[in-house]
């Protein structure tokens, strides 16, 4: 007995591990570093031009934001970034989904984002999961700081990202590094900002693949010259695997993200600094503008040849031209009878106005919902695709939510619009449409949403 039970233990603590790092492994077979180039939003300052980039780690999972761990069959990585004023550490990792929504689930990802549902799911996954880095005030309220940084980012702005190839050996080592760092703050604007921890992280896969330019960026790192030097390195290493996705800002009414400078194209492209320079020193204006011309800052196009991240499925070629044009005169068309003087924009403004209005939660299943008042009732509006329909809200209110998802969805570049979500949004309306003693139903009568497609 005595033998078996010591042999029980040995399989336990030795050979039980050792399988399933194997296991992991083998998931892991196509392992990826992606940095993560995500546009500037708000009117922070000159700094806030550069917007922020991160890593994403297809292989490496968090067994908490402070530690790390390989992935299993299933995960599908973490992000880790760098921002000042969070709990004082140097790095925090998120899972993916998560980082970008705010939410465990795909399927529970809002189709249209305002500022209170943003506040809302970040808040409510910080309390399940960040509460070690960010707790509770006194009050049992959310902390300030950068916390909210770390969750949900794709509200704030679209992310561009340059995936290459990396190997599992590469990932543990990388674990192994970062686990056993002392994880304190020294963050610095200029020397030791989020854009040095990505190069940090990329260059310990594959040494000197990323630098800072000293003339374009005046010696500091940025997110953009990061990306740029990625691409440089892989075209330069056509053995290893390379891809480029973009991940549009979800549709809603939060303020849209803005273009990703350095900092000699950031000054040189703002009337506020380079008016003035030009009026005091007329050299010094034309010395910026040679850089800026001179480093192909203009020429910079992260989306180029980029597939779109769909939430939950697998990336997707952006719309053409075409095909969108064809969504946008169908969108107007079909809006013309409910909105006749604006449309689509007024179509956003009425679903915004509608829920400010309501209060953020979440159903029985925890997913996402609104909690509107209609007359002396209370109903609840499921804001994501998968549970729509499941609440008692009036089928006119659905109709309005996807009315103003479409509208928002359409109005950006293509390069951040597929066919396939576009495509369940005007199945979604049909179906909202259709539903019995809706009144818009009445209204557009056999006027049901139909695309007509260019090119089938």
């Amino acid at each position: 007995m005595t033998f078996f039970s010591s042999l029980a233990r040995f399989v336990q603590r030795l050979v039980f591990p050792t399988l399933m790092l194997l296991l992991a492994s083998c998931g892991l077979a196509n392992a990826s570093a992606t940095l993560l180039l995500e546009e500037p939003y708000g009117k922070l300052g000159f700094f806030s031009a550069t917007g922020h980039v991160a890593v994403y780690l297809s292989g490496v999972c968090a067994e908490s934001p402070l530690k790390l761990r390989p992935c299993v069959p299933g995960e599908i990585g973490v992000v880790i970034s760098r921002y000042d004023g969070v709990g004082k550490y140097d790095w925090v990792a998120v899972p993916l989904i998560p980082y970008l929504y705010a939410v465990d689930r795909p399927e529970d990802v809002p189709l249209f984002a305002d500022s209170r549902m943003t506040a809302f799911l970040r808040d409510r996954y910080r309390r399940t999961y960040l509460e070690a880095i960010a707790p509770d005030l006194k009050d049992g309220g959310a902390p300030g700081g950068n916390w909210y940084q770390l969750v949900g980012s794709s509200y704030d702005r679209t992310i561009y990202g340059f995936e290459i190839e990396t190997t599992p050996e590469q990932d543990l080592a990388l674990i192994q590094k970062l686990n056993s760092s002392s994880n304190r703050s020294h963050f610095h604007t200029v020397s030791r900002n989020c854009a040095d921890f990505a190069k940090a992280i990329i260059n310990f896969y594959y040494p000197h693949a990323l630098h800072r330019s000293i003339i374009a960026d005046v010696g500091i790192t940025t997110p953009k010259q990061m990306a740029k030097m990625l691409i440089k390195y892989s075209a330069g290493h056509p053995e290893l695997h390379f891809s480029r996705v973009v991940m549009p800002q979800v549709p809603g009414s939060m303020p849209r993200s803005t273009t990703i400078h350095g900092v000699v194209d950031a000054f040189f492209t703002s009337k506020k600094y380079i008016v003035p320079s030009a009026v005091v020193s007329p050299i010094f204006a034309g010395c910026v503008a040679a850089v800026y011309v001179g480093s192909g800052a203009s020429r910079f196009d992260p989306a180029r040849n980029a597939m779109v991240y769909v939430v939950g499925g697998e990336p997707q070629s952006p719309l053409d031209r075409e095909d969108l044009r064809a969504y946008q005169h169908q969108l107007k068309h079909f809006l013309a009878g409910a909105y006749p003087e604006e449309g689509e924009r007024k179509a956003e403004k009425n679903w915004a106005k509608l829920q400010s209005h309501a209060t953020a939660g979440v159903d029985e299943d925890g997913h996402p919902i609104l909690r509107m008042q209609v007359g002396e009732r209370v109903v609840d509006v499921g804001v994501s695709a998968d549970n729509l329909f499941a609440g008692d809200a009036p089928p006119q209110l659905v109709r309005q939510l996807l009315e103003a998802r479409l509208a928002s969805e359409l109005s950006r570049s293509r390069h951040g619009i597929t066919d396939v979500e576009v495509a369940r949004d005007w199945r979604l309306l049909q179906k909202a449409s259709a539903a019995p003693e809706s009144p818009f139903t009445a209204h557009a009568g056999p006027h049901s949403p139909q695309i007509r497609r260019n090119n089938p």
